[in-house]
């Protein structure tokens, strides 16, 4: 009997060493301390759930914000640190906008094991911390973030709280634009419909139409040319002249003097001044007795310099009898010339293939009889080289009704 007792009060002993014994205790310790900063990642891990929330416009309405008393609000402040509405009052924008979220207080024990937390899982996320002493402590970095007293008042925020502040900028009103219906027009392959100058316009794609100074863009010719509507008016004796794509009024020599049926005007090209007949002088004309050997075109009363050869190869010269005026013009039996046409008028034949002229001007058009009514095409494609070109309108082919072959071309 007596043996039996001691063998149970020896197992009793034994079990009581094995419960007690220090390494079942280090068991039971780590444990809770797994458990505790368990608990405490996910008070950050909501708190930061919560604030990327607000700051995208979601409403979070998780059961960890109402455990551990989460709350995120939007405070904007003044000039002076106040709080103020945060809207937009008169174009007036707050100074300051915030947007702050606050968990409960934690125990004063826990915080070196939440700054553990924050240093090695929230390292990125800014201003996220605990609030010590007016100012929000974050994990890893010695920097210390002051929060406003506006806010620290609005929130109660108190030391010991895990606060994350994010600064933001108000976003403008947006506007409203109002656009012109676009009518029924149909634009040609590589062109774009655009509403310029109070009107709709076919304009090619990639075209320079921002023209600077006192230019303005012409659709027909493609290109910036002066814009009269700011022609300044200018005192007498002076004339307005585009200088840079600037409109100046530019003086005339004052100590000289033109002869008589003669005055001073500008001569736009070299920017120098002439002294040319007088307009408004009129003058008998008479019957041309000999026709000068070089033809040119001008603005009669200009200064016209002549060449010994002013008509091309694939030109004739054309005089008025009354005026003594001479012009080139296109000479359509020019065209087998090599000068006009290296490769000779059978390189041109074919459906989608014709001849045109390359008018360097509108002027020079005005002179040409043979185009009177016809619309000449100027822009970038045509050649101004005052010669036969051939034009390849492939498989588009060629308006006929806009066309006239060797003069002007133009493809479907």
């Amino acid at each position: 009997m007596n043996i039996f007792m001691m063998v149970l009060v020896a197992l009793f002993m034994v079990g009581f060493y094995m419960i007690s014994s220090p390494s079942q205790r280090i068991t039971v310790q780590e444990t809770e301390y797994a458990i505790n900063r368990s608990d405490l990642r996910s008070v950050a891990q909501c708190a930061v759930a919560a604030h990327n929330a607000a700051l995208r416009g979601y409403e979070f309405d998780d059961i960890c914000a109402e455990q551990n008393d989460i709350v995120t609000q939007t405070i904007c402040l003044n000039s002076s640190g106040a709080k103020t509405k945060c809207e937009i009052v008169r174009s007036k924008k707050p100074d300051a906008n915030y947007i702050i979220t606050a968990t409960g207080v934690m125990d004063g024990k826990d915080y070196n094991e939440m700054m553990e937390i924050l240093e090695s899982d929230f390292a990125d996320s800014g201003t996220f911390g605990i609030f010590q002493d007016g100012k929000i402590v974050s994990g890893g970095t010695s920097l210390r973030r002051s929060v406003p007293r506006a806010i620290i008042k609005e929130m109660n925020l108190t030391d010991g709280q895990l606060v994350y502040l994010t600064q933001y900028e108000l976003p403008d009103n947006p506007v409203a634009y109002s656009g012109v219906a676009a009518p029924d027009i149909l634009c040609p392959a590589g062109t774009v419909q655009t509403y310029r100058f109070n009107r709709w316009q076919c304009v090619a794609y990639n075209t320079k139409t921002n023209c600077a100074g006192d230019m303005i863009w012409d659709s027909d010719l493609m290109d910036c040319v002066p814009d009269d509507s700011r022609k300044p008016l200018c005192a007498d004796q002076q004339t307005a002249v585009l200088i840079d794509g600037i409109w100046e009024c530019i003086n005339p020599f004052p100590a000289r003097t033109c002869p008589e049926k003669m005055v001073a005007r500008l001569n736009y090209t070299t920017l120098e001044w002439e002294c040319v007949a007088d307009p408004n002088v009129s003058e008998e004309v008479k019957k041309c007795t000999t026709i000068s050997s070089g033809a040119v075109y001008g603005v009669l009363g200009s200064t016209l310099r002549v060449s010994s050869n002013s008509c091309t190869d694939c030109e004739k010269m054309i005089t008025d009898m009354e005026t003594c005026t001479s012009v080139c013009v296109p000479d359509p039996s020019q065209i087998n010339n090599p000068s006009c046409y290296p490769d000779g008028a059978n390189q041109c034949n074919g459906n989608g293939r014709a001849f045109y002229f390359g008018f360097p001007n509108y002027y020079y058009i005005s002179n040409v009889s043979a185009v009177d009514g016809v619309p000449v095409p100027m822009s970038a494609q045509y050649s101004k080289n005052r010669k036969f070109n051939c034009m390849d309108c492939g498989e588009r082919g060629i308006n006929q009704a806009a066309s006239m072959p060797p003069y002007t071309v133009v493809c479907n």
